[in-house]
C-alpha cells in the first residue's frame, strides 16, 4: 500500500458569508507522490503542519491511498 502527501485550503473568501469565509475542500497540491508507508505519510503532515501556519483558509497537509 503507497500513500499520496498533499496540501489543501478548507476555506475559501466569500463576503457574504460569516466572516467572510465559505467552507470548501479546495484542490490538492501534492507534496510527495508516493509515501510506503502510514507512518512516514502521517510523520510528512505533521512536519509540515507544525511548520506552515494554516492561516485564514486553514491550509493543511493530509495523505490518502494511493
Amino acid at each position: 500500500m503507497s500513500y499520496r502527501v498533499f496540501v489543501r485550503n478548507w476555506w475559501k473568501s466569500n463576503p457574504s458569508w460569516p466572516n467572510g469565509l465559505e467552507p470548501h475542500a479546495g484542490r490538492k497540491f501534492t507534496l510527495h507522490k508516493r509515501v510506503d508507508t502510514y507512518e512516514e505519510a502521517r510523520n510528512i503532515c505533521q512536519v509540515y503542519n507544525a511548520n506552515h501556519k494554516p492561516g485564514k483558509l486553514s491550509r493543511k497537509a493530509e495523505f490518502e491511498e494511493n
